[in-house]
């Protein structure tokens, strides 16, 4: 019995330094798993942090490779041959990467809108897309609407917008500022207002001359089919300085037989650029109806020789001749599109635009007018005032569309190819 009592007692304290091997035990192991845990997760962690900064220094040294950007002059960014080829692109229905990636080509120019004077927040969108054009085209096209009217362009607002145009060019982007445009039409808060717009356009350009290099002036009317638009709005009364400069036949009124785009030009100093905008609108006035275009229309338009569906207007000046050449200033088209209407029914899509296109970058074109140095396409599917509805101007939209337009782009225009340089102060 004591043998056995013996034995069960020797059981009992194995048993007890078995329990009390297992209470301590365990933990150490857990403690020693962590540690070895914490160990890898601290060599695996300083490992990454290692790899990012070496991927930053390495990102950083091939930034500083990068040549600083050079600030073109204004008088080198119309090209010696060929067109730029620019796009006025609605930024809300399509970035700019997306356009060039449909259009298989960047563009050279992109066209960028904001009221002037603008807010911080314009500021900040116009800061974005130069940021889209320094990658994915060449140089902005900045439309300055003054929508509370010419007296609200003052001396602080100009010296905001040169510190802006030094701050874009720095990055690499010219910019060619097109003040308050189409000021011969009546659609504006700043239209048949010659003498103030005279002024105004001056003042911009001479700050722009004096303090951005790489921005240029540009002076665009619309073409003045149908002018002067008695009874439209924003109409010139009789009696007023703008009246009396704006009637050039000196017969005591407005109408085709005045010049429409002269009393608006502020002078060959102030401008650099000319621009007429030039859209395919349709036969007949008013507008709305969808209609193939008529042959060569673009380039009667340009020159003051269209005689066509919508009536005779050969009384108005050759447009070319006169600003392109006798003043000697590269002319660019801001915008041009042909009106597609979808609730109107007629003629195809296609056939209207493609019509157009064939008309703007045909080689007789190109021969006819060597000092056509822009061309903007109008992507834009909107409602407009004229037609109390929506217009699809786009080419990229539709597939197919698309693809005829791209195949038909001339070889002599020229493309965007971003940006490769280190913005200056960088």
């Amino acid at each position: 019995m004591p043998d056995h009592q013996s034995t069960d007692n020797s059981l009992t304290r194995r048993e007890a330094l078995a329990d009390r091997f297992k209470s301590w035990a365990l933990p150490v192991a857990v403690a020693v798993l962590a540690v070895g845990f914490g160990v890898a997760s601290i060599t695996t962690g300083l490992a990454d942090r290692n790899r990012a900064a070496q991927d930053q220094s390495t990102a950083a040294e091939a930034d500083q490779a990068q040549p600083v950007c050079e600030v073109a002059d204004r008088a080198s960014l119309a090209p010696s041959s060929g067109t730029l080829f620019g796009v006025n692109l609605d930024p809300a229905a399509k970035p700019l990467a997306q356009y060039a990636t449909e259009l298989g080509h960047k563009p050279a120019v992109s066209v960028s809108f904001v009221d002037f004077p603008y807010t911080d927040q314009d500021r900040t969108n116009l800061q974005q897309a130069a940021a889209q054009i320094r990658k994915d085209g060449h140089m902005m096209l900045l439309t300055l609407e003054p929508q509370k009217g010419l007296s609200a362009v003052t001396p602080d607002a100009i010296e905001g917008l040169v510190k802006d145009l030094v701050s874009i060019n720095g990055q690499g982007v010219p910019v060619v500022v097109r003040f308050a445009h189409e000021m011969n039409g009546f659609w504006f808060p700043w239209s048949q207002q010659p003498v103030e717009f005279r002024a105004a356009f001056t003042q911009v350009a001479d700050a722009v001359h004096a303090g951005a290099p790489g921005s240029a002036m540009m002076w665009a009317p619309s073409y003045a089919g149908g002018y002067a638009y008695p009874g439209r709005v924003y109409d010139v009364q009789p009696g007023t300085p703008d009246f009396t400069a704006l009637d050039t036949s000196d017969d005591g009124a407005l109408n085709m037989a005045d010049d429409p785009y002269a009393p608006f030009y502020p002078g060959d100093a102030a401008v650099d650029w000319v621009g007429l905008s030039l859209f395919h609108w349709g036969a007949t006035y008013p507008w709305g109806a969808n209609a193939v275009p008529e042959p060569n229309k673009f380039a009667d338009q340009l020159t003051g020789n269209y005689n066509g569906t919508n009536g005779d207007e050969r009384l108005l000046p050759d447009f070319y001749t006169e600003y392109a050449v006798n003043h000697g200033k590269p002319l660019a088209i801001p915008g041009t599109a042909a009106l597609y209407n979808p609730a109107a029914g007629g003629p195809a899509e296609a056939d209207i635009k493609r019509a157009w296109w064939e008309q703007v970058f045909s080689a007789r074109t190109h021969a006819q007018f060597p000092n056509l140095k822009m061309i903007n396409w109008f992507e834009w599917d909107k409602d407009e005032a004229e037609v109390k509805g929506r217009v699809d101007w786009t080419v990229t939209s539709t597939p197919a569309i698309r693809d005829a337009f791209t195949a038909a782009l001339p070889d002599w225009l020229k493309y965007g190819a971003g940006t490769n340089c280190r913005p200056a102060g960088s």
